[in-house]
């Protein structure tokens, strides 16, 4: 159980760098992009805004995956996942907290590491929600109608 919290943690670690260093970076580029057009997202297409916003956050979730995915192929003893191509789908599916049971980890230690994930998945889903509420919300106020 400790080697699976232990993975958990670390895992859950470079998930949250991943996703602050690309929302971080995501964010100054919406800032120096309103700076150029006059301070004002509004010139920026509030539809391109959101399209863009969603496929960095998007982009930022399959990253994430990617890495919890390599970790089950590299692990010793997980289970049914053999391929890179059945640990991204567990993984995915485990991420965004689905757990549709086809693909499962059996036994100790490692079947920890997977709800692990998906308290993680959740966790990084309610900031990719927060950041894109707050597009949106960044857009309304411009617009006036606050």
């Amino acid at each position: 159980m400790i080697p699976a919290i232990l993975v958990g943690v670390l895992l859950t670690v470079v998930t949250v760098v991943i996703h602050g260093v690309g929302t971080t970076w995501w964010i100054q580029r919406l800032i120096t992009h309103s700076d150029s057009a006059g301070s004002n997202l509004q010139q920026l297409r509030p539809m391109r805004v959101l399209c863009w916003t969603a496929t960095v956050l998007l982009l930022l979730h399959v990253a994430e995956i990617s890495v919890w995915a390599a970790v089950y192929i590299l692990l010793p003893d997980v289970g049914e996942v053999r391929s890179f191509e059945e640990a991204a789908y567990f993984s995915t599916v485990t991420f965004a907290s689905l757990g549709y049971g086809d693909l499962v980890i059996e036994g100790p230690p490692w079947r920890l590491l997977s709800a692990i994930q998906a308290m993680t998945g959740l966790l990084v889903f309610g900031w990719s929600s927060a950041l894109f509420f707050a597009v949106v919300q960044r857009m309304w106020f411009v617009a006036g109608l606050e």
